[in-house]
């Protein structure tokens, strides 16, 4: 590379050299002192920030949306959670994406998902021909967000065709695309190099009411977020979850029940996009009052007082002298049982008068 003086030689009276330092200098500046022509070594000191967003793709909730003829629709509930991963990805050139479908059958990557290979655009030699076949590359988007943009699209919409409802499958399998979210974020954080620090997070965006009988498996996975330092941020769109509201409070992560869907990016970029660093320094919605109870394993109902096993920890709402978990039978102390005293007979005395 050229020192910066030699492009900023002599400007002529009256042009604009003359009125300031030359454009050269100002790019050395950037660099600081002695980093000049080290911007490999400026990206590995950079931390890299993990966004998974779990997203609720309920059909039958979705499905209620149709009929009630409403204005908010799955199509535009993915347009918000795209410009919210799209507004990650350009914060910071380290920062990665992850996008999971909880639907009521599986749970599905939708990005990075099936055809997407990191090395594809800028290593394969057709990149013309397939830059002409982007979205992209007709209305002046980056290349890379519109590809994949389009991957999502074509993953959602191949999602819901495969979709067959089931009367006894109408829950949405929370427990699992959270349990997929931490196994991504282990498998990147076990690729990435020593002197790289992975900051992590997750954002579910549930649209269906909580399944009481995925209590258990939902609470192992928040804390297990908690024991690596991974924030659950939780936005609901209909009812009030209290698994959800238990995630965010454990792991240290936001709640918000979005009062208007229709505004939902504005939301997402203004609550949800900030790090927890920079969350300080703004004014957020107020933390909200909890739910602890606990959902009993004999009837999935939440309880606020019941009977808890010695051995497994499972929760009954009534009592049961055997449990049903782990099938630990329990011995009962009984009060004591008092026995009767016997009574003395007395023996009839005949009393003689002195006469």
């Amino acid at each position: 590379l050229r020192p910066p003086t030699t492009r900023a030689a002599a400007p002529g009276p009256g042009s604009e050299g003359s009125r300031g330092a030359a454009p050269g200098r100002v790019f050395a500046s950037h660099r600081g002192p002695g980093r000049a022509g080290s911007g490999g070594s400026m990206a590995a000191d950079e931390d890299i920030s993990l966004l998974v967003i779990v997203v609720d793709v309920n059909p039958v909730w979705w499905g209620q949306q149709i009929l009630k003829e409403s204005s908010f629709t799955l199509s535009k509930c993915m347009d918000a959670v795209l410009v919210m991963g799209n507004s990650h990805l350009v914060m910071s050139r380290s920062n990665r994406l992850a996008i999971i479908a909880s639907h009521s059958q599986e749970s599905r990557f939708l990005y990075p998902g099936k055809q997407w290979k990191p090395g594809n655009f800028a290593e394969s030699g057709e990149s013309s021909s397939a830059e002409s076949s982007w979205s992209g590359s007709k209305d002046g988007k980056y290349e890379l967000l519109a590809f994949g943009n389009d991957i999502v699209t074509e993953e959602i919409k191949d999602l819901m065709a495969k979709t067959e409802v089931r009367a006894h499958l109408t829950e949405t399998l929370l427990a699992g695309s959270l349990a997929k979210a931490l196994c991504y974020i282990h498998k990147v954080n076990k690729e990435l190099d020593a002197s790289h620090e992975l900051k992590s997070r997750i954002l579910v965006i549930q649209a269906a009411e909580d399944s009481a009988a995925q209590y258990m498996n939902v609470m192992n996975v928040i804390f297990a977020a908690q024991k690596q330092n991974i924030l659950i941020d939780a936005c609901v769109l209909d009812s009030e979850s209290g698994l959800l509201q238990q995630a965010a409070d454990i792991t240290g992560g936001l709640y918000l029940k979005i009062p208007q869907l229709l505004a939902l990016t504005q939301y997402l970029l203004w609550v949800f996009l900030p790090d927890p660093e920079q969350r300080s320094q703004l004014v957020l919605p107020p933390h909200v009052h909890v739910d602890y109870r606990a959902a009993c394993f004999c009837h999935r109902n939440l309880i606020e007082i019941g009977y808890v096993c010695s051995v497994c920890l499972s929760i009954f709402c009534n009592f049961s002298p055997i449990c049903t978990t782990c099938e630990t039978a329990f011995r009962i102390a009984l009060p004591p049982v008092l026995k009767a005293k016997k009574k003395k007979l007395r023996h009839p005395t005949l009393n003689y008068l002195a006469s």
